[in-house]
């Protein structure tokens, strides 16, 4: 096996894996798209089994937009979502909230009086 029979290996690698990743995200694309019909799915499906490299292509040109735009709005949300689990969790309440939500759970005796103290030295800081 000489030098080039090796690089042209690790190009046609690398193309066959390339085709895979627009493959994969053409299908994800194709099944949570509701603007698209069953029968129509069924048919890209059916091409893309039959006719893969051509159905790509054609699909790209005419869904390019819309996966890149639905891509978008999915990162969007998920930043969204991931924000709002921060702020739930990091608590944004005020020193004196967090310190009678210690006290509470000190109360109910969820939590022992050193941890009560930690927490009260934490809402201060």
């Amino acid at each position: 096996m000489s030098f080039w029979d090796i690089i042209w290996f690790i190009i046609i690698s690398f193309a066959f894996v390339a085709y895979l990743m627009v493959l994969f995200n053409i299908i994800t694309h194709l099944f949570r798209d509701r603007e698209i019909s069953g029968w129509s799915k069924a048919l890209w499906m059916v091409c893309l089994i039959f006719f893969p490299l051509i159905t790509a292509v054609v699909y790209l040109a005419v869904h390019g937009r819309d996966m890149a735009e639905s891509q978008s709005a999915a990162i969007g949300e998920r930043k969204a979502a991931q924000d709002e689990y921060i702020k739930s969790v990091a608590g944004t309440a005020s020193p004196a909230d967090q310190i009678t939500k210690a006290q509470t759970l000190l109360s109910s005796g969820t939590i022992t009086q050193s941890e009560f103290d930690t927490l009260k030295s934490k809402a201060l800081a």
